[in-house]
C-alpha cells in the first residue's frame, strides 16, 4: 500500500504549530485539513488523554460557536498519537489565516471555569475521562510557548526532500 501523505512528514523535526495538512475537492469545495500540533513528537511527552479529550470539548463547542468561522467548521478532534488536533474547515485555507482563530479558541479553554460541555452521561462515550485543569495547563502553554510567538517555521511542514521518505 501507498504511504498517506501525513506519514511522509519527518516527525523527528515537526514542532509545535500549525499546519496545512491537507486540502480535499469535496462536492465542488475545497476542504483544508489543518495539523494543531500541541507538541513536538516523539521529543516530549504527548498530552495526558482526559486532558485532550477536555481540550476536543472545549474547543469544538468554541469554534462551533464562533461568530466568523462557525459555518466553515467540520470538524475538531484529536490526534491518535495525542500530539496534536485536527481541524477540518470548509474552503482554501492557508495556516497564517487562522491564527488569530487558533489564540481565541486557545485562550478560552487556558481560562475555561465551570462544567464541561457535552461531559455527562448522555452526552459522551467516556464522559468520566476529562482533566479540566491539565487541559488549561496545555491549552496555556500551548498559547503562550507557541501561538503567541509563531513563526513560520511553525507554519510551513518541515521539508521532507531529504530522501528518508
Amino acid at each position: 500500500m501507498d504511504k498517506i501523505p501525513s506519514f511522509t512528514i519527518d516527525h523527528n523535526k515537526l514542532l509545535r504549530g500549525i499546519y496545512v495538512s491537507r486540502k480535499d475537492q469535496v462536492g465542488g469545495e475545497t476542504v483544508t485539513t489543518f495539523d494543531i500540533r500541541m507538541k513536538e513528537p516523539n521529543r516530549e511527552p504527548a498530552l495526558h488523554n482526559g486532558a485532550i479529550h477536555t481540550i476536543e470539548h472545549l474547543a469544538a463547542t468554541y469554534l462551533r460557536n464562533d461568530p466568523e468561522w462557525k459555518d466553515r467548521v467540520i470538524y475538531w478532534g484529536p490526534m491518535g498519537c495525542l500530539t496534536g488536533n485536527y481541524l477540518l474547515l470548509r474552503g482554501d485555507y492557508s495556516s497564517s489565516d487562522i491564527v488569530e482563530l487558533m489564540i481565541r479558541t486557545f485562550r478560552f479553554v487556558a481560562e475555561y471555569e465551570g462544567e464541561i460541555p457535552g461531559a455527562a452521561a448522555k452526552d459522551c462515550g467516556n464522559y468520566l475521562l476529562h482533566d479540566l485543569p491539565m487541559a488549561r495547563l496545555e491549552a496555556r502553554r500551548y498559547l503562550e510557548e507557541t501561538l503567541l510567538n509563531i513563526t513560520a517555521e511553525h507554519l510551513t511542514y518541515p521539508d521532507t526532500t531529504d530522501g528518508d521518505h
